[in-house]
């Protein structure tokens, strides 16, 4: 049996709310995959680590996965990334890469597995509690009820599309131009709530678009419900 690249995602920041599946793949496994260009100042390790003390001990594997525009450099980083993890397989040994959240939304990882894939190397991904799951929770907040339909907005870039589709949107890494962003949720007239760092040590809760500060980190969480008669 071909050694496998496990994309295990460790969720939005509580270490408590780790798999069992995902627990016992990084105990199981002697290679972990972090990415980052320190493994030990990433987030998804930090969890990780929380809940699983044996990582410390494990060998790490930094894949670093930079924050930029330019294409090319994406694709660049995304083939070293991927090679990096095939010279793990490729000695027979299977490799765990850490994500924060779930694997399966706006991660990472995907851009790697299309590319091991193609190389024929086996990938499983480990699903995880997703950050606007978490955040709804931290909110006691249904994220959908009847028949509403779930809007989830990658917010990376500025958007001037209005908020008027029927249901609840959720909107995620809009932390670069939030200013814009709460405009256009004072806008649609949506009930507004957010969670920064959701599940962390330096987590906050907001409960309107006013609330949110300008200068809110990366890993902010935006939910607006629409509102009923």
């Amino acid at each position: 049996m071909r050694a496998t690249a496990y994309g295990v995602g460790v969720g939005p920041g509580d270490p408590e709310l780790l798999s069992l599946k995902a627990v016992r793949l990084i105990r199981e496994n002697r290679v972990i995959a972090v990415p980052g260009k320190d493994p030990r100042e990433s987030v998804a390790y930090k969890i990780a680590v929380a809940a699983v003390p044996e990582l410390a001990e494990k060998k790490l594997l930094a894949v670093h996965m930079p924050m930029v525009k330019d294409r090319e450099k994406i694709a660049e980083a995304h083939r070293e990334g991927a090679e990096l993890l095939e010279e793990i397989l490729d000695r027979g040994e299977n490799v765990v890469y850490l994500t924060l959240g779930d694997p399966t939304v706006y991660c990472t990882f995907s851009y790697l597995q299309h590319i091991l894939e193609a190389d024929g190397y086996p990938v499983e991904l480990v699903p995880a509690v997703p950050s606007f799951c978490a955040a709804a929770a931290r909110l006691n907040l249904p994220l959908a009820e009847w028949d509403e339909p779930l809007h989830v907005i990658p917010a990376v870039h500025k958007t001037d599309a209005p908020l008027d589709q029927p249901g609840t949107y959720v909107l995620m890494k809009s932390a670069s131009h939030m200013a814009e962003v709460k405009k256009l949720l004072r806008d649609s007239g949506r009930d507004v709530a957010a969670v920064e760092n959701c599940g962390m040590e330096n987590e906050r809760i907001y409960r309107s678009a006013e609330e949110i500060p300008d200068d809110a980190g990366y890993f902010s969480l935006i939910i607006a419900k629409e509102r009923h008669a």
